[in-house]
């Protein structure tokens, strides 16, 4: 007897198994916490820098018990009382529960070799590292802090840009930070950003953009909006590369690209030629 087909054509497709937060994206190399933390979270296999948190990355950057916390109890309000899918109240608190952090911005003083420096972290695990009026404010201090102390200030950027949930009162960081940074410039300072993946929409638009010296780290997306973002509204093919890093150094935009293993010793040179007599 013949057989009777009775399979049904279906487009849909299992989805895949979900990505261990330790598997390299790019070459599927896995790694236990100790190992990822032990390599400042870069993949020994082929270069992949992971996520890195605020206070870890401080640690890697800081001399050991140099670094002091400033403004650690500021907190986001809800001025506006915004609702989408939950409160942003729920939201807070879900991201201070989930970090242990205040906001997506940490600051203090700090010693790198020796030489005092100022340093403004951002978190992305904290709502995407998105700029509120607390991150600004933030920034805003450790560039007042740097001008009244006489030391540079180093910036470390990821961010998916303002923070929707506080509306215009998030897009009025963009000036407040960019006046921030003129005023640590009047007084003689220097600010150094380095920018991790993906540092984009207002925080690029505004103070990360704006140091004496553009530093990246490998494959960091620096660009207003995404690439599917661009396509789309552009109808043309871009680069592989888009918006990258790479491509920001080969036209100039940025300094340098810097791998995180190298970052400490790169800081600590460039602090060393703006502290050297004139």
């Amino acid at each position: 007897m013949a057989k009777i087909d009775v399979s049904v054509e279906t487009g849909d497709q299992p989805a895949p198994p979900p990505s261990h937060p330790n598997t390299c994206p790019s070459c599927h190399s896995h790694y236990r916490d100790d190992e990822l933390e032990r390599e400042l979270w870069v993949c020994t296999q082929c270069g992949h820098h992971f996520p890195m948190r605020a206070r870890p990355r401080i640690a890697s950057l800081a001399d050991p018990g140099s670094f002091v916390e400033e403004a650690a109890d500021l907190h986001s309000e809800d001025p506006l009382h915004f609702f989408d899918l939950r409160p942003y109240t729920e939201r807070l608190a879900e991201a201070e529960m989930k970090t242990g952090l205040a906001d997506a911005m940490v600051i203090g003083r700090a010693a790198i070799d020796g030489r005092n420096t100022m340093l403004a972290v951002m978190d992305f695990a904290f709502m995407g590292g998105s700029m509120g009026s607390v991150v600004g404010e933030k920034f805003s201090r450790a560039c007042d802090l740097a001008a009244e102390t006489g030391t540079p200030l180093i910036s470390v950027t990821s961010s998916g840009g303002a923070r929707m949930q506080e509306g215009i009162l998030a897009l009025m960081q963009l000036p407040k930070t960019v006046a921030a940074v003129e005023d640590l410039r009047d007084s003689g300072q220097a600010l150094v950003s380095v920018m991790a993946h993906p540092t984009t929409g207002g925080v690029l638009a505004s103070f990360a953009t704006l140091g004496d010296v553009l530093l990246a780290e490998p494959n960091a997306l620096m660009s207003f909006a995404g690439p599917r973002v661009v396509q789309e509204i552009t109808r043309e093919k871009l680069p592989d590369d888009f918006g990258r890093a790479e491509q920001n150094v080969r036209y100039g935009q940025i300094d340098a690209i810097v791998p995180r293993p190298q970052l400490r010793s790169t800081l600590s040179r460039l602090l060393r030629l703006f502290d050297a007599p004139e």
